[in-house]
């Protein structure tokens, strides 16, 4: 299994548009095949370091590069690179 994990910190005054954002990520979820699970949340701290984070869980290191490329999440995804200040991500393996 492996778990695809990314976090953003969004620019002052669009937690609107981050909330459409990750909604649309999380209705992926039963849409592309490769995807296991999906979780999307919003920070209910403002000192956090990150406001939003994605969980998603695939089979294979395949099936997240699948997921990665696929037109549905890259339209998805889109939206972030306006949004956000920051990005960070890490993939592990259990």
């Amino acid at each position: 299994m492996i778990t695809h994990i990314v976090m953003w910190k969004f620019k002052e005054g669009t937690r609107k548009q981050a909330k459409e954002f990750l909604d649309g990520l999380q209705a992926l979820d039963g849409v592309i095949p490769q995807i296991r699970s999906v979780e999307t949340r919003l920070s209910c701290n403002p000192a956090n370091t990150f406001d939003a984070l994605l969980i998603v869980t695939f089979d294979s290191m395949e099936d997240l590069q699948a997921y990665q490329q696929d037109p549905r999440h890259l339209a998805a995804g889109a939206l972030h690179k306006e949004l956000r200040e920051n990005r960070a991500a890490m993939d592990y393996e259990s």
